[in-house]
């Protein structure tokens, strides 16, 4: 069979494309993922005191997790299609993170010397990177279904952005368990373990999103 008797037979009657194909697979794999990271962390660590919703601190981690899943879903979706341009979801990740970043440092230069330890390190830098990176394994395995469903030509990118979409949403779930209050810590030690899941992802995507 020639190649295009084979492209006109397998494109006959195909239709348009399915619009925003990319955010109906990748809206719901977060959500799952979302739900089982925070009934996760509450269960394993319990919750923070519902008093904690009455001050900034958890909504300041909810609001920097959630964004960085926003602008992170917006890059994975990019890179879940062929040839589509990545540069504004990339520098809309790269802003959110330095957003964080600057605020957490504007944190330590207003701290006192003596608290500045305690402000970076908290009670739990050791452990909360790897917690976020637990927490976010449901989430990356349900990111990778939704990638793999559609057409990533850059298996490597692609996992690394669907690692970061994970990561973001188990850092939300982690933020209902973690007593956490310091801006610096949550720039630091969940970045940390954001960008962790997005190496995992990095390392996952050429083996499980090749198509």
């Amino acid at each position: 069979m020639k190649t295009d008797t084979l492209i006109d037979m397998l494109s006959r009657d195909a239709g348009p494309a399915p619009r925003a194909l990319a955010a109906r697979r990748l809206s719901p794999a977060a959500l799952a993922g979302l739900l089982v990271s925070a009934a996760v962390a509450i269960a394993w660590f319990g919750a923070i005191p519902s008093s904690m919703f009455e001050t900034w601190v958890p909504w300041m981690k909810i609001a920097y997790a959630g964004s960085l899943a926003l602008a992170a879903g917006w890059l994975t979706a990019r890179l879940s299609r062929p040839a589509a341009p990545v540069q504004q979801a990339r520098r809309a990740t790269l802003l959110v993170i330095g957003l964080m970043a600057a605020i957490g440092g504007a944190s330590l230069w207003s701290a006192a010397p003596d608290g500045l330890p305690q402000a970076l390190l908290g009670d739990s830098w050791l452990t909360c990177p790897w917690r976020v990176l637990l927490l976010s394994l449901p989430a990356l395995a349900a990111a990778f279904w939704a990638v793999r469903g559609m057409a990533p030509t850059r298996p490597r990118a692609a996992g690394f952005a669907a690692g970061l979409l994970a990561g973001s949403v188990g850092a939300v779930g982690y933020s209902l368990a973690c007593p956490e209050a310091s801006p610096a810590f949550v720039a630091t030690w969940y970045t940390l373990g954001i960008l962790m899941t997005g190496a995992v992802g990095a390392v996952l995507g050429p083996r499980f999103l090749r198509w």
